[in-house]
């Protein structure tokens, strides 16, 4: 688990999902594991634990507990996984710890960071064809710069895409160093910052992270019975914005939905008014947490 990270508010996970001993629980982002252990400490002999990572290293982190079943896979695949295991609608607590881990952070080989210079990569799924060297290389100026200024909030993003462009002309661009430097030559405010945006940017579109949260959000409400609870931890504004929504509204424009009599239809009850954020003893022992904000609702019982 010290591979991975340290769980985020493990605290306050747990008990926004307030455990039954025997109930059927779900870790979408098991990664090294922390957060499931703790869940599982608190199951019974009856009570089962299913888990998900795209990623091929996690299962490293399995401790042989024949209540845990670990699958390989997207969550944004959480609905087909529930049938085929027969549990679709019963599942009675979901968690979901978003972003990357420490361990893919720290793994060069990756190409997750800035920090390193080694092949442009950022695949969560390695099985996956698309790499971040496909899209700095192929990508024309406007998809570059819609990425940047949507994924990234980049201000500049379109003097920072027509850069990349009129920079590769030259050869293509295929390591971290090299996308670092060249961006460096585009910086507007915070060094780290702004190469922090850039690489965001492109992981989120280079795993769909968007695209499978709203899936994996509407797969939630799907797989747990009346009453169950969902517990998400976010660590930037666009997906803290995403997972607030569909909270309040039951979908990603916000918008709240009647009935002919112009009744609020509650698809959730939202249990955080507003996010909780690691406090700031855990903000100094593991930085990660800084950014993370942590919701939780409950589907409303029909």
């Amino acid at each position: 688990m010290s591979e991975y990270h340290i769980p985020v508010m493990l605290g306050p996970s747990l008990d926004g999902l307030e455990i039954k001993p025997n109930g059927i629980y779900v870790d979408a982002t098991f990664g090294g594991g922390g957060h499931a252990r703790e869940i599982t400490n608190r199951l019974d002999d009856k009570g089962h634990l299913f888990v998900f990572d795209q990623d091929e290293d996690a299962e490293a982190n399995l401790w042989g507990d024949e209540r845990v079943t670990l699958i390989v896979s997207n969550f944004r695949h959480l609905t087909r996984w529930m049938e085929f295991y027969g549990v679709d609608g019963k599942v009675d607590g979901l968690l979901a710890d978003l972003g990357v881990s420490s361990h893919q952070f720290d793994d060069p080989e990756r190409g997750f960071s800035y920090r390193f210079d080694e092949p442009l990569d950022m695949r969560m799924n390695r099985q996956q064809a698309l790499s971040a060297a496909d899209i700095i290389n192929d990508y024309d100026a406007g998809k570059l710069q819609k990425i940047f200024s949507s994924y990234g909030e980049i201000t500049n993003s379109k003097t920072l895409a027509q850069h990349i462009v009129k920079s590769r002309a030259g050869g293509a661009i295929k390591t971290t160093g090299q996308l670092a430097d060249l961006a460096e030559q585009c910086i507007k405010g915070q060094k780290m910052r702004y190469l922090s945006q850039l690489f965001q940017a492109l992981r989120i579109e280079i795993n769909d992270e968007m695209g499978a949260l709203r899936e994996m959000l509407q797969s939630a409400h799907q797989i747990l019975k009346p009453g169950g609870r969902i517990v998400v931890i976010s660590y930037h504004s666009l997906e803290d914005r995403l997972v607030k929504r569909y909270f309040k509204s039951g979908n990603f424009e916000g918008e709240a939905d009647t009935d002919l009599f112009g009744r609020r239809k509650e698809v959730w009850k939202t249990i955080t008014q507003r996010p909780i954020e690691a406090d700031a003893e855990e903000q100094k022992i593991n930085p990660r947490s800084r950014s993370a904000k942590l919701r939780t609702a409950e589907k409303v019982k029909s």
